[in-house]
């Protein structure tokens, strides 16, 4: 991510990409790791620089990557809001965008992608809810064809928004993600915990909730879900 962001600093043009075969300090969203053993993951960074719909580009990478890998092995992940993949209750990708100078001519969004390619000693926290793309295919998977594929699809669906296509990105997404209605969620609003069930996505990309009192809209924040199964 950040050898990337210097790079748009730089002035690289879009497609520009940092990849790496282990990260020493890999990062999610809100501060959290993202555990990246040698050898065992996809872990790229690809710097777009959007034209539009800047609010939904956490969406359309996710699409673009769930797309890359299931034309790569067949598995067909979910998309849990904003920027999981999900296959059952495991996790098997993240997604982390960073935006740097929006609303300039310079404005650059730098889309981390991580995808848990072949079984790995994950720390203990992580190994309980993480699964890889190997386990799931049931047989080796190359990482350079998964690595084609997700940057494929991935740069198609930036184009897409680019295009002007939000509804097509939207569609797509809420068709790969059943846990965006009905799943139950909570989160710290105002130092008050708060409960509801998803209620799908507005067309900004924020997760709907329906709680006992409103309809709320999500755009930031940790939220814990009750994943089944999990």
């Amino acid at each position: 991510m950040d050898v990337a962001a210097e790079a748009a600093a730089d002035g690289a043009a879009a497609g520009r990409i940092a990849i790496a075969d282990q990260q020493t300090a890999g990062r999610g969203r809100r501060g959290h790791a993202w555990s990246s053993p040698p050898g065992a993951g996809l872990y790229f960074s690809y710097l777009a620089r959007p034209a539009r719909h800047v609010d939904l580009i956490t969406l359309a990478a996710g699409v673009g990557v769930r797309d890359g890998i299931a034309a790569a092995t067949g598995v067909r992940a979910e998309l849990k809001w904003p920027n999981d993949l999900l296959v059952g209750s495991r996790k098997l990708a993240g997604l982390l965008a960073e935006g740097h100078h929006l609303s300039t001519p310079d404005a650059s969004v730098v889309i981390g992608v991580g995808v848990n390619v072949a079984p790995a000693a994950y720390p203990p926290e992580v190994a309980l809810r993480a699964t890889n793309l190997e386990n799931e295919a049931a047989r080796e998977v190359p990482r350079f064809s998964v690595f084609a594929a997700v940057l494929e699809h991935l740069a198609d669906a930036l184009r897409t928004l680019d295009g002007g296509d939000a509804g097509d990105i939207l569609r797509r997404w809420r068709d790969a993600s059943p846990l965006a209605v009905g799943a139950t969620v909570r989160w710290v609003k105002d130092g008050v915990e708060v409960q509801g069930v998803t209620a799908g996505i507005d067309d900004s990309g924020a997760l709907l909730v329906r709680t006992s009192t409103a309809v709320e809209r999500v755009i930031a924040g940790e939220l814990q879900w009750e994943l089944p199964g999990s």
